[in-house]
């Protein structure tokens, strides 16, 4: 059986969310330590040219991820995930917004409340990512943003990482 490395998105206006399924090459226990560990998510969560740097980490059910993507220029877009829900391996469920380099969210931008499910598949794990919005319009907004090729950029460079890991 053959892998998909392709990031399949399906956006659901009528329910304000975007549904994105990428299947990777690697078992659950890695592909869960790459989403959930800090040294690794920093080594592929930003596409490239940009770079993900961690100011903190705490992965716990009501703990928090500050991080800031870094482009070429210096410049520096600063996110947080609030997480709500972790089951070990299975999932975990976050609430994330964009906010200033003190963690202070930024409401211009809208939230987004992230599902991440982890599958075993004959050939590795299917990552299954449920975003929903308040609104359609801010939907609209992620995805012009870039979210898409974004994400699949940062999903290529997971599969670069998992390559050069001992499984």
């Amino acid at each position: 059986m053959i892998i998909n490395k392709e990031t399949i998105y399906t956006k659901d206006a009528a329910n304000k969310k975007i549904k994105v399924t990428r299947e990777f090459e690697a078992p659950v226990k890695q592909v869960w330590k790459a989403w959930t560990e800090r040294e690794l998510l920093d080594q592929w969560w930003a596409p490239k040219p940009w770079k993900a740097n961690t100011v903190s980490m705490d992965f716990r059910n009501g703990g928090t991820w500050l991080y800031y993507m870094e482009g070429p220029d210096g410049s520096k877009q600063y996110c947080r995930a609030d997480y709500s829900s972790i089951v070990a391996n299975k999932s975990y469920e976050s609430l994330d917004a964009f906010t200033d380099d003190s963690g202070n969210i930024n409401t211009e931008f809208p939230r987004m409340k992230w599902k991440v499910d982890f599958n075993p598949i004959e050939t590795g794990t299917r990552i299954h990512v449920e975003i929903s919005f308040n609104s359609a319009e801010d939907l609209e907004k992620i995805i012009e943003m870039g979210f898409r090729e974004g994400f699949a950029m940062a999903h290529n460079n997971l599969d670069e990482l998992l390559a050069t890991q001992s499984q």
